[in-house]
């Protein structure tokens, strides 16, 4: 697996500014703590999901919807366990 660079950790915290506060410290926490040791299809999840509106993306944190993939499931299962706390 290619190794993230700061530039791209970066360019990704800047990405996880979202309009949503509560998602913005998730997402960000999600790449401080476990973007550069994630799987190459897990990294790829956390780019399409980036691409999706914010109350989606919210939607599916709650588990008010189901995530598309099951990478993307397993994804946003890493990604609220990593939550505040």
């Amino acid at each position: 697996m290619p190794s993230t660079t700061v530039q791209e950790l970066g360019r990704l915290r800047w990405r996880c500014r979202r309009g949503m506060k509560e998602l913005d410290m998730l997402l960000a926490r999600y790449v401080e703590e476990r973007y550069a040791g994630a799987s190459p299809a897990a990294q790829r999840a956390f780019l399409e999901l980036l691409e999706a509106p914010d109350p989606v993306i919210y939607a599916y944190c709650l588990g008010q919807a189901l995530p598309p993939t099951s990478v993307m499931s397993s994804l946003i299962e890493q990604i609220t366990s990593s939550g505040p706390g």
